[in-house]
């Protein structure tokens, strides 16, 4: 799961260094060649067979769980080419307490006071955030954090799908990662024409649709059968820390002084939440 994080978290920095595509057809062009990786990686790892009979009896949840998969591909790589990196992970690393919330009113899952409590401080923290973009009547950042602000909902509700199929054995959710991936590059194309982008930015996005999508895809649902919810929240946190010092470090991109106190605040409840969980299920 480390190393699914670490593959997550190199978008940010390798977006900086493209030279001519932007907006929608940085988004096509990641979706189309995670199309392309997950159509070999899927039957590889699941069989022909197989893979396309979970496309033909998944049902109407693995085609609502493809349609969260395409929003989040869509609205993550949209809010990177406006506004910072930091702002964009910091606002999905609220997911799990949006998923907490959501399944407290669809599934009837009780909401714990300290995840009450971590929510609440989440919240504070995001405010914080966001309070100076929207005082500074910066359009481009604001737009930025409310485009980045779609992917949590999608992957809270995706999550919440997730969990109510998981009496269904025989459903196979895998393949809505495919089905994502091409809703996202079929929705984004038109909007991407003409194209701009180079051969050195295709290469970059092609990095970014097989390394840090398509495998890290698999890899963290063979990581998820080994690790609790808990675990596996608490360590997507690290996908934030990657994702903000790579591009501190190769892209020149340092965090706001008001990014920094509110996600501090936004991982300080998270990891708080994540780690009274783990306590709480050991003894």
């Amino acid at each position: 799961m480390v190393v699914v994080t670490l593959m997550w978290s190199i978008a940010g920095v390798v977006t900086r260094h493209l030279d001519s595509a932007r907006s929608f057809e940085v988004t096509f062009w990641r979706s189309a060649f995670t199309v392309f990786a997950l159509a070999v990686l899927l039957p590889a790892v699941r069989g022909p067979v197989a893979a396309l009979r979970a496309l033909h009896e998944g049902g109407r949840a693995l085609w609502l769980s493809g349609v969260c998969w395409s929003v989040m591909f869509t609205a993550f790589m949209l809010a990177i080419t406006l506004t910072s990196v930091a702002n964009v992970l910091v606002t999905m690393a609220v997911a799990p307490l949006l998923t907490a919330l959501i399944a407290r009113v669809f599934l009837g899952h009780r909401l714990a006071t300290r995840t009450g409590v971590a929510i609440a401080v989440a919240g504070v923290g995001i405010a914080w955030m966001y309070a100076r973009e929207v005082s500074a009547a910066d359009s481009r950042q604001l737009i930025g954090t409310i485009v980045a602000a779609a992917v949590p909902v999608a992957a809270a509700i995706n999550w919440v799908l997730i969990q109510s199929s998981r009496h269904a054995a025989s459903r196979d959710l895998l393949p809505a990662v495919l089905i994502g991936a091409v809703i996202s590059a079929a929705v984004t194309l038109p909007l991407s024409l003409p194209f701009a982008a180079s051969a050195h930015d295709l290469a970059l996005l092609a990095l970014l649709g097989v390394v840090q999508l398509a495998i890290p895809c698999l890899l963290s649902v063979a990581a998820a059968r080994h690790l609790s919810a808990p675990e596996a929240s608490l360590l997507a946190l690290l996908e934030v820390l990657f994702g903000v010092a790579w591009v501190w470090l190769d892209a020149g991109e340092a965090p706001a002084a008001h990014v920094i106190g509110g996600g501090a605040l936004v991982l300080i409840a998270l990891a708080s939440n994540e780690f009274i969980t783990l306590r709480e299920r050991a003894r």
